[in-house]
């Protein structure tokens, strides 16, 4: 699933907000321990001032020479700190050492010809102040929980519109609004995208408008030559014993071609008619599947292949019964293009409607475009490649699930999902 746009908008702004905190922890702690160093070397500083002034003003209170660092050796306060050798070559100024696991500062002053070492040991109010920085860093952490908070309510104003324009997109598509108002919208971006939104549904609308008033027209239009093809060749039926074979079989292919080139047409007149896609009604599904094999009787008879019919009698659908005729006869005829001599059985099997035929079959490499439109297989007879896209259309109109299983050579099983009650 994926995560909605507030979620992101929440997600960025608390990365921000706990980097601007992690942040601002990071940079207090560093000024307060530099500010710590800083006061620490001013008060070490002001000692050390005072200090040799007190030598000067009094020689006798300078401290003892220390032999081992030759030089004389002093400590402010606390516990007698020993100064290894190795710091008697320490240059004069305040250093920051660790002595026997105490963080102490050593002050190295010149008086006279000799050198002044003078100890501090500050380490007990460098734990207490580490101790309240952390502390002050740890409460800093209480703000996460009302930062997840913020963060979501401030990510839910940003996308408030954005879910009213999404909200009014589905009112749109449904047709239950015909524009979009931009005016509803404060952000200006955000009414752009309305604009954009209405200015791009005003060209789909008239587009789809113009093709299916094209495809009505066109369909209309076949209808009259259709009609007197089709009269015509009744109209010859009662002479055909005085013709010869030929003619006759003739005669039979124009009568076939135009029972196809009728039932093409109703298909487009129903893919135009969108706003018939809603009607259903209750039906015997046995019902409709013999009126489609007495309509291919002929045929079938014609080609030596035998319906055989298998769905329980009692069985009722709810489906648009025309669309579903539709359907079932493109099946059917595509399954008379490439059986000869065989069977087309129909079955009620799961909640499926299954139609197999003992035909050719479809090759593998075929079977997954058949329902492409304008898609022939290699070697396929009649038809212009439209008749299963039409079945695909409708079904998927319709929310019909149909899929097809073949093996080349042993024939086609077509399976149609249909709402049974």
């Amino acid at each position: 699933m994926r995560p909605s746009l507030r979620v992101k908008a929440a997600l960025a702004l608390f990365v921000a907000a706990i980097a601007l905190l992690a942040a601002q922890a990071i940079g207090v702690r560093t000024l307060a321990e530099a500010q710590e160093e800083r006061l620490i070397n001013a008060i070490i500083e002001d000692d050390m001032h005072n200090l040799l002034q007190s030598y000067r003003d009094e020689p006798d209170s300078l401290p003892p020479m220390d032999p081992a660092m030759g030089a004389r050796v002093s400590q402010e306060g606390g516990q007698w700190i020993d100064l290894p050798p190795s710091l008697a070559t320490l240059p004069e100024g305040v250093h920051e050492l660790m002595l026997d696991g105490r963080e102490v500062h050593v002050a190295v002053a010149r008086f006279g010809s000799d050198r002044i070492y003078r100890t501090y040991d500050y380490s007990a109010f460098e734990k207490h102040f580490k101790d309240g920085m952390n502390a002050l860093l740890l409460g800093s952490a209480v703000f996460v929980l009302p930062t997840i908070w913020l963060a979501y309510w401030l990510s839910g104003l940003l996308v408030r519109q954005i879910g009213g324009l999404a909200r009014q997109v589905r009112a749109l598509r449904s047709g239950a609004a015909s524009m979009i108002d931009p005016a509803r919208y404060d952000e200006h971006e955000v009414a752009e995208l309305a604009h954009a939104v209405n200015d791009y549904h005003v060209r789909m609308a008239a587009m789809v408008a113009r093709e299916k008033q094209f495809t009505a027209n066109v369909s209309h239009e076949l209808r009259t030559p259709l009609t007197r093809i089709r009269t015509s060749c009744e109209l010859l039926e009662p002479t055909a014993a005085s013709l010869d074979a030929k003619s006759r079989q003739r005669l039979r292919q124009i009568e076939q071609a135009a029972e196809d080139m009728h039932a093409l047409v109703e298909c487009l007149l129903a893919l135009a008619r969108e706003e018939t896609a809603t009607v259903a009604a209750s039906a015997r599904l046995a019902d409709i599947v013999e009126s489609i094999v007495e309509r291919h009787a002929e045929r079938l008879e014609r080609q030596a292949v035998r319906a055989v019919v298998t769905v329980p009698g009692e069985l009722r659908i709810q489906a648009n019964v025309p669309a579903l005729g539709i359907v079932l006869s493109n099946l059917v005829d595509n399954a008379l293009r490439h059986t000869q001599g065989g069977e087309i059985r129909f079955t009620w099997r799961e909640g499926s409607l299954t139609i197999e035929d003992t035909g050719s079959g479809i090759a593998a490499e075929a079977l997954p475009h058949v329902f492409e439109r304008f898609y022939r297989a290699p070697g396929g007879s009649g038809g212009f490649g439209i008749g299963l896209a039409i079945v695909k259309e409708i079904c998927d109109r319709y929310g019909w699930d149909i899929g097809v299983d073949s093996i080349e050579g042993q024939g086609t099983r077509v399976r149609l999902g249909l709402d049974a009650r």
